[in-house]
């Protein structure tokens, strides 16, 4: 017969499942330590955790690991490549490399520096709105919400606030003139209950659809406060609202007049031919009478 497990030993098996959990749950990327905020001694801005100030390039006196996020090097015997036994270390002598994705500094634990290069959340991180990469502006970064795309502090919440947005004038599938149930917040498009799924794929069950185009989890429409593309110009731009609420189709009336304008004057001649009209009005002998008059 098999042992009975002890009380420690459930325990002990029940922590090592909850640990390993964690470490396959990834963080948020604002609370990742090569993301953190971090204040230059010297000039006092806020930016991110780097090891150069973007501002006034003076070095970080107090490192923060972009691995592991700590300050102080308390292992004294363990995977440190520069070993420091009976002290403790910080400040430089706790640095081991520079990451060239966050441009942040890594300690000198071996676990850090060969896992570091190839997790590092920052590796992708270029700006959706602004194609700007961590070395060319000095906040964080951070994902969207729904597209799960990359922006900076900057654009963040310009971004979201225009993020649920289809590329068309209305909601319908883009295949057919269904209304499309399922919306891909990547691509901005919508898609019916058919055309959302491809032929020889399996959909596991419960799960959410991906997009048949870049694969991104779909949601549901309805779910969502999506809008659709307008325009401030064009032949929508004259309607004017009358005093019972309707509104009054003016075609091709812009801010200047529009078409309607430029055909009925297309070289824009119009004050020149009153000018022209005013001056054939004129009669010298008229001018003459009324100068003797006046003498």
């Amino acid at each position: 017969m098999p042992k009975r497990k002890t009380g420690a030993r459930k325990k002990a098996e029940k922590q090592k499942e909850r640990q390993k959990e964690l470490r396959c749950v990834g963080r948020p990327l604002a609370e990742e330590p090569c993301n953190s905020l971090f204040e230059c001694h010297e000039c006092g801005r806020k930016q991110k955790n780097r090891a150069f100030c973007y501002f006034c390039n003076t070095v970080n006196k107090l490192p923060v690991c972009g691995q592991c996020g700590k300050t102080k090097c308390m292992m004294k015997t363990g995977d440190c490549v520069v070993k420091h036994a009976g002290s403790y270390t910080t400040g430089m002598q706790m640095v081991g490399a520079v990451c060239d994705f966050c441009e942040a500094f890594i300690c000198h634990g071996r676990k850090c520096l060969q896992t570091h290069a190839c997790t590092c959340p920052l590796i992708d991180g270029i700006c959706i709105e602004c194609d700007r990469d961590v070395w060319s502006h000095g906040g964080r970064l951070f994902k969207c919400s729904f597209c799960s795309n990359f922006i900076c502090e900057d654009d963040q919440f310009e971004h979201q606030a225009s993020c649920q947005k289809v590329e068309a004038e209305n909601l319908k599938c883009m295949s057919c003139n269904k209304n499309g149930q399922y919306s891909c917040l990547r691509c901005k498009v919508c898609f019916c209950d058919e055309h959302v799924k491809r032929k020889g794929f399996k959909y596991e069950k419960n799960q959410p659809i991906p997009c048949p185009k870049c694969s991104f989890q779909t949601k549901e429409t309805k779910e969502l406060s999506m809008s659709t593309r307008n325009y401030d110009f064009g032949r929508k731009g004259g309607d004017v609202e009358d005093e019972d609420g309707d509104y009054d189709y003016q075609p091709y009336a812009g801010a200047s007049g529009g078409y309607a304008s430029w055909r009925d004057n297309p070289n824009g001649d119009e004050d020149d031919d009153d000018e022209e009209a005013d001056d054939s009005d004129f009669d010298p002998e008229e001018d003459d009478c009324s100068d003797s008059e006046s003498n």
